[in-house]
């Protein structure tokens, strides 16, 4: 089968396209790599010269009056060099409802030609979108990546690439590709609880993770334990990441030397990964049920992960065991949970080796991209 998989976060795509691969299948991806993580494309359009002075002055320059962003007009001049190369796939799998984040009319153009092209089409709901976003401000859940805007509407100017979503022009947008689409795939609960009812949800299937490729590694508790916080200046307030700093703070002044904290800003992810091996804990996200990529990826190789992981989690995998800790939107809370490990390095360990398995028996690469093929079998 010739699959093409368009758009990337948080190395998704490229996890499913090994799996992919080692079944046999023909897979190209085409990205801009997930802005500053640079992930790898076969058919890459990163806006590289916006990355270069003096035009990445310019662009945050303009971004920062007019709320535009320049390099989508290089990732459209980059896409369309591409154009001719996306035809003739059995599939094409959208990352979301709007992939390659280029001007919204040549986004449609762009979509138009590659659904007049390939053959079947599937959406995953991994992210943004008009069906996730709406779903979340209605309130419905105990908590979202939204809730902190519903608590408080003055920070909606912060929130304004979720709500971006929800606009006539982006709802047009989603139109267009729902009417397109066989299916739509949601990635975790997150955002298969939104599109629980949606006539063309095919099911959730889990987040895939490349198990050959992150070993388990835990670090001897000998010394001290470290604890890494991973920041993404864009998502700060809908990771919650504030609420980890503040049981950080906290945790420094309880016990001193006796912890090693590291917290980064928007790392590429080779150095992301770099710093992760080295770590006990790693503080992922506070308004989830389920675990995003990036938390996986960090259990698998055997962190004890701070992160979505409700009632509604662990009845789906019927789980007996904690595999991680569920984060909640509360700085005591997560300092209690914090002192509590720290102070029961055994606790430590059994989550980690719990967290590892989990991970090799839901996420296994090979076995989540099999799924995707008996899902895209069945339209």
């Amino acid at each position: 089968m010739k699959i093409l998989l368009a758009g990337e976060y948080s190395r998704l795509h490229n996890t499913l396209k090994e799996g992919l691969t080692q079944l046999g299948h023909e897979v190209h991806l085409i990205s801009s790599g997930d802005d500053f993580k640079k992930y790898p494309s076969d058919f890459s359009i990163r806006p590289v010269l916006n990355e270069t002075q003096p035009l990445l002055f310019l662009r945050k320059l303009i971004h920062r009056f007019t709320k535009y962003d320049i390099a989508r007009i290089e990732k459209g001049i980059r896409l369309l060099r591409h154009l001719k190369k996306l035809r003739n796939y059995d599939v094409v799998q959208l990352i979301n409802t709007y992939p390659f984040e280029t001007p919204l009319k040549w986004e449609k153009y762009f979509l138009s030609r590659i659904f007049a092209n390939n053959s079947k089409f599937f959406l995953l709901a991994c992210g943004d979108d008009y069906v996730t976003n709406s779903y979340y401000l209605e309130g419905k859940l105990k908590y979202s990546v939204l809730t902190p805007l519903l608590e408080n509407p003055r920070l909606r100017n912060q929130f304004r690439y979720s709500l971006k979503y929800l606009d006539p022009s982006f709802k047009s947008l989603h139109d267009f590709v729902m009417r397109h689409i066989q299916a739509v795939i949601p990635s975790d609960l997150d955002y298969a609880i939104p599109y629980k009812n949606h006539p063309k949800n095919a099911g959730m299937i889990p987040n895939p993770v490349n198990v050959d490729k992150i070993a388990y590694h835990f670090p001897s508790l000998q010394d001290r334990i470290v604890i890494f916080h991973g920041i993404n200046s864009a998502n700060i307030l809908k990771k919650g990441n504030t609420y980890f700093s503040y049981a950080l703070d906290m945790l420094k002044e309880k016990y001193g030397d006796r912890v090693k904290i590291i917290e980064t800003v928007d790392l590429p992810y080779e150095k992301y990964m770099e710093l992760l091996k080295e770590s006990h804990i790693v503080l992922d996200q506070v308004f989830s049920y389920d675990q995003g990529y990036n938390a996986l990826e960090a259990m698998a190789m055997g962190k004890v992960v701070f992160t979505g992981a409700e009632r509604e989690f662990e009845a789906y995998y019927g789980l007996q065991e904690p595999v991680c800790i569920n984060a909640l939107a509360d700085a005591h809370y997560l300092f209690e949970q914090l002192s509590g490990l720290i102070e029961n390095p055994a606790k430590l360990t059994a989550i980690s080796k719990n967290a590892r398995k989990f991970v090799e028996k839901e996420h296994h690469y090979i076995k989540i991209a099999e799924k995707y093929l008996t899902t895209w079998q069945s339209f």
